[in-house]
């Protein structure tokens, strides 16, 4: 039985997929979403200084997490490691 992703879960697939750099279509599939939960995150971790929106031709754009990003993709890691360990644990 699959349980339903935090919203955490999903920001840290996001921020994974974009690490170096990714389109909308490539970050929706590889984070396994719908359309309407990508431009929710997406506007949510531009807005926040997460992720930057870069124009790399016409009319191409890419979204590539920032350094403020890998700081927050590496906490997302570090407390599902945690609450992973805790959930086998009892």
């Amino acid at each position: 039985m699959h349980r339903r992703r935090s919203n955490i879960e999903i920001i840290g697939d996001m921020l994974r997929v974009g690490a170096n750099g990714a389109g909308k279509t490539e970050i929706m599939y590889s984070a396994n979403m719908s359309y309407s939960q990508l431009q929710k995150y997406l506007s949510l971790l531009i807005s926040q200084g997460f992720v930057d929106r870069l124009e790399v031709g016409n009319p191409v754009v890419t979204y590539r997490v920032t350094a403020r990003g890998s700081t927050l993709l590496k906490s997302i890691d570090t407390i599902l490691e945690v609450l992973e360990f805790s959930d086998n644990g009892s």
